[in-house]
């Protein structure tokens, strides 16, 4: 068999695996960001202001100690933070969504002796034996694992992801460590009830630690494709794939970013295609893939088509959240205040101790979020304020010391996924005619109504 080298650099750490060590590794990432919250603090002391608590932790310099200790332990301890998001800061202090957002890069690989240990505990010693070739430098790397491009001996071109060890059995220390860290820190008020969301950590990521899940989740979702589809599934080779290990076949793409620069054409079908899937997956399949990261998304240019990974963060969606989201958009087509109201306390958006301007504040980024829904034509998602108009209307909620209320971890995760096509359509300049793709899942009256409305407008 043929091995390609292991390049040597400062990008590879071994992970630590045991509990201890881990939770080693936290009290490192304490002690250090201690350390930088007493330099801050004298600093602004000789300059003769007194440093409140956040002033000194929230730093830029302990932003990137925090970011980089938790891309070294990688896990449950580096993605925890991404439940507390809208992946764009929505409900989150803007130093936190900092640290978030690094932690979205690429996280730092394991070292070949550790990766080789997993290979061999999983396919037996003469694992070398299935490759003609095998390439032990990941060409990607994430919180959960990282992938490993392979040939078998009959010539087949598989992706072979490899989870870190000690991922699974860390994932309950690595939420509670992290988000009592959070919590000392200051950096979440003791206000806010997170249990929920910290339980509902702990579940998915043990769901996405389980790849023999994913590969039954890839198998589902290529069935509910279907032929003729704008997507392309890797398919899934079940003799290969272990708890720790899912291979899959090797399907060549560009990052979906690299589309920037390609015709405005093509980035609008890409972004189309994105949100019509969105769309299905909501009212039609009953199934999400709900973890938004770009890296997740590529474009095949042989075929043309858009190349679907990671279905780890894959999760049934409830009828009856998908019918409280129908009655919303109803609500906004029609401008009706009070039905967009009651649609989203029936989807679990109110509790009964918010004021009346928090419930504004709530609804006012309803009605900016279908803002594209209720756009008639093409929506320039290149040139539009929304996402910063979304931002500082959540920032207005996160900064209200007072306000926690915490809606369906459904609607939270639909949230994210919307969050990053709204995103990525902005990145790609792309220009999407979103009412009339939605239009299809209203009834037929309320459809009727909106074509009325179409050529009025025109």
């Amino acid at each position: 068999m043929q091995m390609a080298e292991s390049k040597k650099n400062n990008l590879e750490r071994p992970v630590p695996a045991g509990r201890i060590s881990r939770l080693s590794r936290l009290g490192v990432m304490a002690s250090t960001v201690a350390g930088g919250m007493l330099a801050e603090g004298a600093r602004r002391l000789s300059k003769g202001s007194i440093p409140t608590l956040s002033d000194m932790l929230l730093t830029p310099a302990n932003a990137r100690r925090i970011a980089d200790e938790l891309s070294r332990l990688r896990g449950a301890a580096m993605k925890v933070g991404q439940l507390l998001s809208m992946d764009a800061g929505d409900i989150i202090p803007p130093a936190l969504a900092e640290v978030l957002a690094r932690l979205r890069s690429d996280a730092v690989s394991m070292p070949m002796s550790q990766l080789v240990n997993v290979l061999e505990g999983e396919w037996g010693s003469q694992w070398s034996r299935n490759f003609s070739r095998f390439t032990f430098t990941p060409t990607a790397a994430a919180s959960i694992g990282q992938v490993h491009r392979a040939t078998t001996t009959d010539g087949v071109d598989l992706a072979i992801k490899v989870q870190y060890p000690g991922i699974r059995e860390s994932i309950d220390s690595d939420v509670d460590n992290v988000a009592a860290l959070l919590r000392i820190s200051g950096i979440l008020p003791s206000t806010i009830d997170i249990k929920s969301i910290l339980e509902e950590a702990k579940a998915q990521l043990h769901a996405e630690a389980d790849y023999k899940t994913e590969q039954t989740w890839m198998e589902r979702y290529t069935e509910i494709l279907g032929q003729g589809t704008h997507f392309l599934v890797p398919k899934p080779y079940p003799d290969l794939t272990t708890r720790n290990i899912l291979a899959m076949s090797w399907v060549d793409g560009d990052p979906v970013e690299s589309l920037t620069n390609q015709p405005e054409a093509l980035r609008n079908r890409v972004s189309e295609q994105l949100f019509e899937l969105a769309l299905k997956e909501i009212f039609e399949f009953g199934v999400i893939q709900s973890d938004p990261n770009f890296a997740n998304y590529r474009f095949n240019r042989e075929t043309q088509k858009l190349v679907l990974l990671d279905f780890g963060a894959t999760r049934d969606f409830p009828k009856f959240i998908a019918a409280g989201y129908r009655d919303l958009m109803l609500g906004a087509l029609e401008k009706n205040c009070r039905k967009m109201y009651e649609a989203a306390s029936e989807i679990g958006y109110f509790g009964v101790e918010m004021s009346s301007e928090q419930t504004k504040i709530v609804m006012d980024l309803f009605e900016m979020a279908c803002e594209p829904l209720c756009h008639l034509g093409l929506y320039d998602f290149g040139s539009s304020t929304l996402a910063k108009r979304m931002h500082e209307a959540g920032m207005a909620l996160a900064m209200d010391r007072d306000f926690w209320h915490t809606p369906p971890i459904d609607a939270l995760f639909l949230h994210r996924k919307l969050a990053g096509i709204y995103l990525l359509a902005a990145r790609l300049n792309a220009k999407v005619d979103v009412h009339v793709l939605a239009r299809r899942w209203l009834p037929a009256e309320n459809r009727d109504r909106s074509r009325v409305s179409e050529v009025v407008a025109v």
